[in-house]
Parts: structure tokens; C-alpha cells; sequence
């Protein structure tokens, strides 16, 4: 029953999206333009992101130099850090979603249109830069699932900090803390150099698109 309804879902999604490319398209707003649009919807999502889980960790390294004052006060600003977080999170992965399931709608659509061809040297031509676009796009999505990857763990360990630091107000808890600072500054700066690695490839994949001669 559950499988069954998960499938419904997504069949009537799929409709949804069909309906909003046909409407778009009425109005001279192909796919390729729509994925272009979505994938800087996603680099602009995941510099925010990276910016998000900064400000996390630098207000982590606040609490794990807490020297007196209101620690109760110190925990709220890190739980509002870990849930701005979160949401920073749950953006980046609905923007990749809306990427990938453009792209399979422009290249599904591609390769069927290039079996319509006649002249067998336009057809030849088409091929060949649709098997571009997708090499391109195919390393720009790995490089956003790996970026995507990294936010889950980092979550989880912020997430068990912030419940310790709530069920234990008090100076021994900041000293647990203290030896879980290192690994989640680790983890915070691998998840930000593949954000940044991914950034780079969306920006890429937007100028091979805005400019196919050159790509």
C-alpha cells in the first residue's frame, strides 16, 4: 500500500513537471533554458549553505571556549545555528532534485527529436553534442551529490552536540564538547571545499550552455 502510493506521488509529479515545461514552452522558455535557471538556483543555494555551516561551527568553537556567563543562552544560539542549518541543508538537496529532473526531461526529449533527423550529418552533429552535455552535466551532478553527501554527518554531530549541551548545562558538558570540536571542524571543511568544488563545475556547466560555441 505504501509502495503504491510513493508511486502515485511520483507519477503525479512527473505530470506536474510535464504540464510546467509545456506551459513553458508555450511562452519561449525551453528546457534548456529551465535547467540552466535550476542549477544556478542550486550554486547560489549551496554558497549559502557553505556560509550556514561556517556560522555553525564558528558559534560551536563559541561554546567550546564558554568561559562564564549564561550557558543556557550560549545553547539556544547554537541550536538555532544547527536548525538554520538544517534548512540550509534540506534547500540544497530540493535544488539538486529540480536539476536532475529537468535534465532528464531536456535529454529524454533530445534524443528522441534526434531520431526525427533525415539529414544524417545534422543528426551525426546532434548526437555528438548532446553526448557532451551530458558528459559535462553527468561531473556537475557528481560533484553536487558528493557536496550533498557531506551535510548529513555533519548534521548528525551537530545534532548530538546540541541535545548533550541541552541535557547538560554545565562546564563538565562544554568539556565533552571540547573533544568533539576537531573532528566537526574537519568535517565542516571537507563539506566546504566539495561545496566549493561543486560551485565551480555548476558555473562551468552554465557557460558551456550560454555559450555552446565555446563549450
Amino acid at each position: 500500500m505504501r509502495t503504491a502510493l510513493a508511486l502515485s506521488a511520483l507519477l503525479f509529479l512527473a505530470a506536474c513537471e510535464s504540464v510546467y515545461y509545456s506551459a513553458a514552452e508555450q511562452v519561449g522558455i525551453h528546457k534548456r533554458d529551465i535547467l540552466v535557471d535550476r542549477v544556478e538556483q542550486s550554486r547560489d543555494a549551496q554558497e549559502d549553505a557553505q556560509e550556514q555551516f561556517q556560522s555553525a561551527l564558528e558559534q560551536f568553537q563559541t561554546v567550546v571556549a564558554f568561559d562564564g556567563g549564561d550557558l543556557e543562552d550560549v545553547y539556544h544560539k547554537l541550536n538555532d545555528e544547527y536548525e538554520d542549518s538544517v534548512k540550509a541543508a534540506a534547500e540544497v538537496s530540493d535544488r539538486i532534485k529540480s536539476v536532475d529532473s529537468v535534465a532528464k526531461a531536456l535529454f529524454k526529449e533530445w534524443k528522441n527529436e534526434i531520431d526525427e533527423y533525415q539529414n544524417a550529418n545534422f543528426k551525426a552533429t546532434s548526437q555528438a553534442k548532446l553526448r557532451e552535455t551530458r558528459r559535462r552535466y553527468d561531473a556537475m551532478i557528481a560533484s553536487m551529490r558528493q557536496a550533498e553527501s557531506r551535510m548529513d554527518p555533519v548534521l548528525a554531530a551537530l545534532k548530538d552536540n546540541v541535545l548533550f549541551l541541552k541535557h547538560n548545562l554545565n562546564a563538565r558538558a562544554v568539556a565533552s564538547l571540547k573533544t568533539e570540536f576537531r573532528g566537526i571542524e574537519q568535517d565542516v571543511a571537507a563539506l566546504i571545499a566539495d561545496m566549493r568544488k561543486s560551485i565551480a563545475a555548476s558555473n562551468a556547466f552554465i557557460d558551456s550552455m550560454q555559450n555552446p560555441a565555446e563549450g
